[in-house]
C-alpha cells in the first residue's frame, strides 16, 4: 500500500456490505499515479471505479483512435462543434503534459491498467465528456455562452506557460473543470452540470455497479470530487439507475433559435415578394442584396479558414439558399465540398491531436481545417442572414 506520508486524501464507505475506498488523486501528479499503481496492485480490491468515461478511456489508452473518425457523419450529425471543444480541451492536455511531463489523468490509465492486470473489474463511472459538453451549454443562458466559447479558444490560442495556480488547480480537478472553473465559481448555473452533477453522477454509478455485488471496491477520482462523492454515497439515492438516466439526459434544445430562422425566412421571402410587387427593379435589388450579403460573408469565412477556392465558391452559392432552409447549414455544404476536394489523409488523423495544440495547427491539419470551414462559413452565413434582412427591410421602406 501506498506510504500514508505521501498518500491522497481518501475516505472509506460500507454500502450495502461493499466498502468503498474513495482515493482522492491529483490529476497531474506522478506521486498519484505511483500510489495507485500500488494500491491496486495489493490484490484487495474486487472491483476499480475510475473517474472516467467511454470516449476518455478510449482517448489515453488508444492514441490512434482519432483515425476512426468519421467526419462527415460527425458534421451530418451536427457534433462539429462537440468535436472542436474536445480538441480544444486535449490541446491543453498535450500542452500541460509537454511542459510538466506528466500526462494529464495518468493515474486514471494507470488505474484502468493495473484494474486489468490484477483482475479485478474495471468500472467507469463518469459521465460522458458529450453529454457534460451539452448540458453546461444549454444549462447557461445565451449571453453566457461566448464566455464558454472564449475559455476554449484561450485554452488553444495561448502560448504561455502553464502558472503555479492552474498546475495547484488541475491536482484537484480534470481540464474541463480547469478551462471554466474560474466562470463556474461565480456561476451556480456552469458549476451544477460541471461539477455538482458530475459527483452525483459518479456516485450513482458506483451504487448501481458497486454496492452490494463486490466485497470492496476501489474508486479513483479527482481530488475535487471526492467530498461530493462522499456526501451523496453517505446518503445513498434509493434509485441510482434512475439517477443516472436523469443525468443522462440532455435538455431540449430551446425553442427560440428555431422559431427565430423560420421568422427570417418568412420575413425575407415577404421582402422579396414585396419588392416585386413594388417593382422588378426593387426585387432583384433585394436579392442580390441577399445573395451578395449571405454568400459573401460565409465565402469570406471559409477563406478566413483557408478553405479551397471551390469551397469558398460553393459557400457563396449554398449560403444564400441554405438559410431560406433552416434544416441544412451553409457549414455542412461547405465543409463536405471541402472534404471532397481537400481529403484528409492518414497523416491528418494521427498528427491532429498535436497540431491542434498551436493556433497555426489548425490551418494546417486538414481535419483541423474542415471543422473551422464548418464553423466559419456558419458563423458568416448567419450574419449574412441577419445583415441581409436588416438591409431588405430597410429598403422597403425607404422605397
Amino acid at each position: 500500500m501506498a506510504d500514508t506520508a505521501t498518500a491522497g486524501p481518501r475516505k472509506t464507505i460500507t454500502v450495502d456490505g461493499t466498502e468503498i475506498v474513495l482515493l482522492g488523486t491529483a490529476h497531474i501528479s506522478q506521486a498519484s499515479t505511483d500510489e495507485v499503481i500500488a494500491e491496486i496492485g495489493s490484490g484487495q480490491y474486487d472491483a476499480v471505479a475510475v473517474e472516467l468515461c467511454e470516449s476518455r478511456l478510449r482517448s489515453l489508452t488508444d492514441p490512434h483512435y482519432l483515425e476512426n473518425l468519421d467526419l462527415f457523419q460527425v458534421l451530418r450529425e451536427g457534433r462539429g462543434g462537440l468535436i472542436m471543444a474536445n480538441l480544444a480541451l486535449g490541446a491543453y492536455q498535450q500542452r500541460l503534459a509537454e511542459q510538466l511531463g506528466v500526462e494529464p489523468g495518468a493515474e486514471l490509465k494507470a488505474a484502468a491498467q493495473q484494474a486489468e492486470d490484477n483482475g479485478a473489474e474495471l468500472v467507469l463511472i463518469d459521465r460522458e465528456v458529450g453529454t457534460t459538453m451539452r448540458r453546461l451549454y444549454r444549462n447557461v443562458p445565451w449571453y453566457q455562452r461566448f464566455g464558454l466559447i472564449g475559455g476554449l479558444v484561450a485554452s488553444v490560442a495561448t502560448s504561455q506557460k502553464i502558472d503555479s495556480e492552474d498546475v495547484e488547480r488541475l491536482k484537484k480537478g480534470d481540464i474541463m473543470e480547469s478551462t471554466f472553473r474560474e466562470m463556474a465559481q461565480s456561476s451556480k448555473t456552469l458549476y451544477k452540470p460541471l461539477i455538482e452533477e458530475r459527483d452525483r453522477y459518479m456516485a450513482a454509478r458506483v451504487l448501481e455497479q458497486c454496492a452490494g455485488k463486490f466485497r470492496k471496491v476501489l474508486v479513483v477520482l479527482g481530488a475535487g470530487h471526492l467530498e461530493g462523492v462522499a456526501s451523496a454515497l453517505e446518503q445513498p439515492t434509493p434509485k441510482p439507475a434512475a439517477e443516472v438516466k436523469e443525468l443522462d439526459t440532455c435538455p431540449p434544445p430551446s425553442r427560440w433559435p428555431k422559431f427565430l430562422a423560420w421568422a427570417v425566412v418568412v420575413i425575407v421571402l415577404s421582402g422579396f415578394a414585396l419588392g416585386f410587387a413594388q417593382s422588378p427593379e426593387l426585387g432583384w435589388t433585394l436579392v442580390a442584396t441577399w445573395v451578395l450579403l449571405n454568400g459573401g460573408l460565409s465565402a469570406l469565412g471559409v477563406a478566413i479558414a483557408y478553405g479551397h477556392p471551390i469551397t469558398v465558391a460553393g459557400a457563396f452559392l449554398a449560403a444564400p439558399l441554405t438559410s431560406l432552409n433552416p434544416t441544412i447549414g451553409a457549414g455542412f455544404v461547405a465543409a463536405a465540398i471541402e472534404l471532397t476536394v481537400r481529403r484528409p489523409r492518414v497523416g491528418d488523423f494521427r498528427s491532429l491531436r498535436k497540431h491542434v495544440t498551436r493556433w497555426q495547427g489548425w490551418w494546417t491539419n486538414r481535419v483541423a481545417r474542415t471543422l473551422l470551414v464548418f464553423l466559419f462559413a456558419s458563423i458568416g452565413s448567419a450574419a449574412g442572414t441577419y445583415l441581409a434582412g436588416a438591409r431588405i427591410i430597410e429598403r422597403l421602406i425607404s422605397a
